[in-house]
């Protein structure tokens, strides 16, 4: 990216001085003449990274081959080691949180478990009609698998508590928008569902690792996630799946396989469940997607989560700020709420021609991302953004509108 000759601003140039976490950039491989704004889809490479997963390959697997299993390297207890990393980001506890398989697996799994103990009789499946599709395909599965019997009852996020009638099981709900950034009241909705007797199932793919999140201290029953937007660990990284320690016994476990076993090596015929959230890790812990999230996740060890949250705040602010001379002169039009506690750690605008300015965009050296049908949307990753780099952004984004982007 050509960076404008335009001088930054002196009070941006001031919120840097004074930002607790602008060492952080330094942990990051980012390549020179790009503003990243797209690590809300795919968190870029820690520099820890490429040498874990060259001490996993090269000597934990080509040197101590099954031994690592059982040995130093200990590949068993992995996904215990990364979900205890996880946890602090999402306020829960490790034997709370299951780490292995894809969001949508584990979006199964929860849905699977939340029905089962949901109260007798209830046969709707609340959602947010603009919900990250997969959740949505997963519960049409699923009901589908159960013959039908359910019904997928999907409404604007905005009209949630008005739907929590007495027939709702289940309330199933991202809680960041993954196209408007708007954020729902994770605390607030899980209160409401549980008054009206419903179970909650929380998506935090927009979430952990972006602000702090609260599992335990709001009541919420499940949550899953994703490892490789905002916690970095790499494409396809590993997701997660949260359990609330009171719904351990009973929750019906779906998908029952041999590493969730009580007693892994004995190969009993018959399934006893692992003590806490490993019951719900079914297969092979995937080592080399794991060692690689294992290291992305210390990048938070020295981190406060309520920096996190108000430098983003802060970044998206500025970045709204700066964008709004663009939208008197352009068909750009906000969709993310300007209201504080209303928004993750993205901006979004509509603009008619969406794809090809973000073609551009990309071709400069500012990378966001297309949402459909018309959606230009920026992501804010507080580890490696900084204000500086947000008005880069504005001036790359302004170049390519004023100079004709159709």
């Amino acid at each position: 990216m050509t960076l404008t000759t335009t001088p930054i601003p002196t009070d941006l140039l001031a919120l840097d001085a004074r930002d607790p976490l602008a060492h952080k950039k330094a942990d990051f491989l980012l390549p020179p003449g790009v503003i990243y704004l797209d690590g809300n889809s795919l968190g870029p490479l820690h520099r820890s990274v490429p040498a874990r997963l060259a001490h996993a390959a090269q000597h934990e697997w080509g040197d101590q081959l099954i031994r690592s299993w059982t040995g130093d390297a200990d590949w068993m207890h992995l996904p215990e080691r990364v979900a205890a990393k996880l946890a602090r980001l999402i306020g829960a506890q490790p034997h709370e949180i299951a780490v292995g398989d894809s969001t949508s697996v584990n979006v199964f799994k929860a849905l699977a478990a939340a029905l089962g103990i949901a109260p007798a009789g209830r046969r709707v499946i609340l959602t947010d009609a603009d919900n990250f599709p997969t959740d949505l395909y997963v519960a049409q599965g699923l009901n589908a698998l159960l013959g039908g019997g359910y019904e997928l009852r999907a409404v604007p996020n905005t009209e949630i508590m008005a739907h929590l009638s007495p027939d709702v099981a289940v309330v199933l709900l991202t809680e960041v928008d993954y196209r408007t950034g708007r954020k729902l009241d994770l605390g607030g909705l899980t209160a409401q569902a549980h008054a009206a007797g419903s179970v909650t199932i929380w998506d935090l793919a927009h979430s952990a690792g972006a602000f702090p999140v609260d599992l335990g201290g709001t009541g919420a029953d499940f949550a899953v996630g994703c490892g490789y937007k905002f916690l970095n660990g790499g494409p396809g990284a590993p997701g997660y799946l949260y359990v609330a320690g009171r719904h351990l016994d009973s929750a019906p476990i779906a998908i029952r396989g041999w590493m969730g076993h009580a007693d892994v090596f004995e190969m009993a015929r018959e399934y006893v469940p692992a003590p806490g959230a490993r019951r719900f890790v079914p297969g092979t812990p995937q080592v080399l997607g794991l060692s690689a999230l294992d290291a992305a996740l210390d990048a938070f060890a020295d981190v406060d989560m309520q920096d996190i949250r108000d430098k983003s705040l802060s970044l998206t602010s500025t970045f709204m700020g700066l964008m709004e001379p663009l939208l008197a002169r352009h068909p750009l039009a906000l969709v993310t709420p300007t209201a504080p506690d209303e928004r993750g750690s993205q901006v979004s605008y509509r603009h008619p021609h969406a794809r090809e300015v973000m073609g551009q965009l990309t071709a400069r050296g500012v990378i966001g991302d297309f949402r459909t049908p018309d959606i230009l949307r920026f992501g804010f990753t507080p580890l490696y953004l900084s204000h500086a780099d947000v008005w880069h952004a504005v001036q790359g984004i302004s170049a390519v509108l004023d100079g004709g982007a159709p």
